[in-house]
């Protein structure tokens, strides 16, 4: 009998939903269960508050998931990997273990990975940014992190450990669904057709509910069955690395072939090499066919050689932004909504506000497709104003709020449910750095 690897996805960004992943830990059947929570810009915004507090910088629902499956999985002998450990696995990493004590469970084993965050080494050593050209060092004091994006070694490392639950920072999405396979299978890491492979089911797995037909629903053209109670991916894992995709069953949602090719190219420039701290990984072979009712089989892929340097994502302050709404119904909405906006136009030129660069939309009538492509549209019965800027300055960026808060008495008629807003905006650039130039470590906390 062929062995099989189970692995599920309990998340597929910071704030997706906690019970999907109840779900899979509870009926899924899985040995290992992967919490996928860090975008560039998440990890940027925690480095800006581990800097403000020193023992936060993780996940803010990290202690909600873990209260919520650490009990099942301790039971079921399920082994948690996340990434919620933002800028801080280690503080993550010792919340996680004082959850288990909460919860009673003596002797668990939680792996913090460190070593991405590599904000020194590129503010020091002349690296390019991709984009500009520009040297990371260029952007001064508006720097705020730096994260290298570690592949799959240290979570393996951690699991050859005991470990019961792994958190890292920085890691690449599918380095955390290939890492249990290579532990499993013994996998050399430099078998590149297997890790190749691996690297397209944690790429399938990766974004949880996108895969099981939530970004994929378009009533009338692509309807996926109840839709409100959707369930997260499971992959079932050959040595081979071959899988099918699968659910737990009774969920809502649906596992068919178009939701995975969907998924398949979701994110990858070139399908023949999908660029990977692990291995180059060529999807180009792969073929994807139904097995039965929500399980799609996945066979091909394969990969070849890492290119021995990591993408870092750098954070930085890019600048502020201002931004308010009011809302107008009723007859002549559009046209009341289109005077506000001249009026918060002409205000910002008179009362000389300096900003970069400045919107005016309707929202409901032009705010995306634009007033070209909106012209000819039904005329709504309501429409939303809203006028963002982008300053160098929090003050700039304040006034510019504050002209659309005043026209609640400063016309046009019947405006109501002002909101504002000033804010830093943090931007993200990347540049690359010699694999070699990145020192991971393993650390273990015990409840």
């Amino acid at each position: 009998m062929v062995r099989t690897i189970r692995i599920g996805a309990g998340a597929g960004f910071s704030g997706d939903r906690i019970e999907p992943a109840v779900e899979v830990a509870e009926r899924g059947g899985v040995q290992y269960l992967v919490f996928e929570c860090l975008a560039e810009r998440t990890i940027a915004l925690a480095q800006q508050a581990k800097m403000k507090d020193p023992a936060l910088g993780y996940d803010l629902l990290l202690a909600d998931r873990m209260r919520a499956v650490l009990g099942t999985c301790h039971s079921k002998g399920i082994k948690i990997i996340t990434n919620m450990g933002a800028a801080n696995p280690v503080a993550a990493a010792e919340k996680t273990a004082a959850v288990a004590c909460a919860l009673e469970l003596r002797g668990l084993k939680v792996a913090a990975v460190t070593g991405d965050d590599v904000l020194d080494t590129v503010r020091k050593g002349g690296y390019l940014l991709d984009d500009t050209g520009e040297t990371v060092a260029s952007l001064g004091n508006r720097l705020v992190s730096a994260n290298a994006y570690l592949g799959a070694g240290p979570i393996v490392e951690a699991l050859a450990a005991g470990a019961d639950v792994v958190i890292t920072g920085r890691a690449a999405d599918p380095s955390m669904f290939l890492a249990p396979l290579i532990h499993e299978f013994s996998w050399s890491m430099e078998d590149w057709t297997r890790l190749g492979r691996g690297t397209v089911v944690g790429h399938l797995l990766e974004c949880a509910g996108q895969i099981t037909g939530g970004y994929f629903a378009d009533p009338g053209f692509k309807d996926v069955p109840d839709i409100a109670r959707l369930g997260f991916p499971i992959a079932e894992v050959a040595e081979d690395g071959t899988a099918v995709i699968t659910k737990v069953p009774g969920t809502g949602g649906v596992v068919s072939a178009a939701t995975c090719t969907e998924q398949l190219l979701y994110e990858v420039h070139d399908p023949a090499r999908y660029l990977q701290p692990d291995v180059v990984a060529d999807f180009s072979g792969v073929s994807v066919s139904e097995a039965g009712p929500d399980r799609v089989r996945i066979q091909g892929g394969d990969g070849t050689k890492r290119t021995g340097t990591l993408k870092v994502s750098v954070g930085y302050v890019d600048s502020y932004v201002g931004e308010g709404q009011i809302s107008y119904a009723g007859p002549g909405a559009v046209a009341r909504g289109r005077l506000a906006l001249e009026i918060v136009a002409e205000r910002l030129r008179l009362t000389g506000v300096q900003a970069r660069e400045l919107r005016f939309e309707l929202i409901g009538v032009d705010s995306i497709l634009g007033r070209k492509l909106s012209a000819d549209a039904p005329e709504p019965r309501e429409v939303r104003v809203r006028v963002v800027g982008r300053t160098d300055s929090l003050s700039e960026a304040t006034r510019i709020a504050n002209e659309v808060e005043s026209l609640y008495l400063n016309g046009p008629a019947s405006g109501g449910g002002v909101t504002k807003s000033a804010r830093d905006i943090v931007g993200i650039r990347s540049t690359l750095l010699p694999e070699n130039l990145v020192k991971t470590a393993v650390q273990i906390v015990e409840s």
